[in-house]
């Protein structure tokens, strides 16, 4: 059973009235990828917020404030590091994700430390050989 359960589902019931949010014309044009862009035009009917035009990205549509920094499984999500950085956390209601500069000697060593902890890590995956699968 994932922690911060309520939250998780108000952050799901919230995104279901959200609306989709597409870079203007991107229906067009095949070369324009679906991702969101900021309409600047002067003249642009997005921009303007005109009928029949999808809606802008505005603060209005956020989620709740208790689900924010939330992992889906419900943990925080923290980026560790080094062994410093995972002291200061708690296993029972926080996450582990080792940021990107972190080498293998280093990574294998705080793995085993919040395995030991019982830490919830995210990006642990690592085989023998060292790199990332």
């Amino acid at each position: 059973m994932p922690i911060n359960k309520e939250a998780l589902e108000l952050r799901k019931k919230v995104a279901e009235h959200r609306p989709d949010f597409v870079r203007q014309e991107s229906w067009r044009y095949a070369k324009l990828a679906e991702t969101w862009r900021k309409p600047k035009g002067m003249d642009n009917h997005q921009r303007k917020q005109k009928k029949g035009w999808p809606a802008l990205v505005r603060v209005g549509y956020g989620g709740p404030k208790i689900a924010r920094g939330l992992h889906p499984s419900g943990f925080t999500d923290n980026l560790v590091y080094n062994l410093k950085d995972l002291e200061k956390l708690d296993p029972k209601k926080d996450g582990v994700r080792f940021g990107h500069g972190v080498g293998k000697k280093k990574r294998s060593e705080i793995i085993t430390k919040a395995l030991e902890k019982n830490f919830k890590v995210f990006n642990a995956r690592v085989s023998a050989s060292g790199s990332k699968s």
